[in-house]
């Protein structure tokens, strides 16, 4: 443990890791724009493709230098894991049971950011990815698997808990702990962005856990689909197109939120 604590150490220190993690923030944001971009559309009724991280990858794969692009998101977004996993190592807080949890959240971060990651290298590489396809295998695996309901059940619940911690994360300002954020005109509204990005993208990430426990319930693994799902789920809700609406701009607010967190975070 000390070994792994001396090597968190030096990794902090270092000067490029910081930067590249720094790069991960604002490439984070660009995905979140586009993925809030072609749920707005959907919204408007002009399809726009997979509102999640695969189809970000894939509008953003089809723009001008948009391969060279998707290699930024990918080395910027596993910098920014290993940054996350850094931080959970040198966790300090003297309340094992809390700084345990704070190393929990860290990593399961660290995870999010290498999945996001691994999807920008496929398609930098000329591949593709489903998301919806593999959150369907995932829930139909899990439902042939003894106990799979009950399986299935926890990771919608886990999701949906992630999501409401969004929405509480946003709600309360929580965030700010994590910033250095300037005074003034700009201070507030880069407190305005993050909470309306938080809730945001808390909400669509909530729909999405909810959509797994469905599946699991009903033994319909086609009920599951991710991010995606989620966002046609939002769509054919009464008033569902201007709810979808806010959720779009909201992601898209998140998006821009993450630009100030790239210049702004506590690092």
């Amino acid at each position: 443990m000390a070994n792994a604590k001396g090597a968190a150490r030096a990794a902090k220190d270092s000067k490029a890791l910081r930067t590249l993690a720094r790069v991960g923030y604002a490439v984070l944001g660009i995905v979140h724009i586009v993925i809030g971009g072609i749920a707005v559309s959907i919204a408007v009724g002009a399809g726009g493709g997979e509102a999640d991280q695969g189809g970000a990858m894939e509008q953003i794969q089809k723009s001008p230098a948009g391969v060279l692009l998707l290699w930024v998101i990918a080395v910027g977004l596993l910098a920014l894991a290993v940054w996350q996993i850094v931080e959970a190592f040198l966790e300090r807080d003297p309340d094992t049971k809390k700084k345990w949890g704070y190393r929990v959240k860290y990593v399961g971060t660290a995870a999010a950011y290498f999945a996001i990651a691994g999807t920008a290298f496929v398609y930098a590489i000329g591949g593709q990815s489903d998301s919806s396809q593999s959150s369907q295998s995932l829930s139909a695996q899990l439902l042939a698997a003894p106990a799979g309901v009950f399986l299935l059940v926890l990771v919608g619940l886990v999701v949906t808990a992630v999501g409401i911690a969004f929405v509480v994360r946003g709600a309360t300002q929580a965030f700010t702990k994590k910033l250095m954020i300037p005074s003034g005109a700009k201070g507030r509204g880069i407190v305005t962005f993050g909470v309306v990005g938080y809730i945001a993208k808390g909400v669509a990430v909530g729909v999405a856990g909810v959509l797994f426990v469905v599946a699991a319930l009903t033994h319909d693994a086609e009920a599951a689909g991710g991010m995606d799902a989620a966002i046609h789920t939002l769509a054919a809700l009464p008033f569902g197109a201007f709810i979808l609406w806010i959720v779009g701009l909201g992601l898209i607010i998140y998006g821009i939120f993450c630009f100030a967190r790239a210049r702004y975070a506590k690092m």
